[in-house]
């Protein structure tokens, strides 16, 4: 029974680790096939509204 258990729990592990994996790897694909002149859209625009923010946490000098 301890070794069904721990098969189940190897390829359950695998089966989610598996899906994960193959999605940040078709977004990724996908943003640079598919991503044009606008691959940075959001991330330009985030910056755009963090410009004059005040840097919290840690000492940095």
């Amino acid at each position: 029974m301890g070794s069904y258990i721990l098969d189940l729990t190897i390829v359950a592990l695998l089966i989610i680790g598996i899906t994960a994996l193959m999605g940040v790897i078709t977004n990724s694909f996908g943003e640079k096939v598919f991503g044009g002149k606008n691959r940075s859209e959001f991330v330009d625009e985030s910056a755009k509204y963090q410009t004059g923010w005040k840097t919290v946490g840690g000492n940095r000098k």
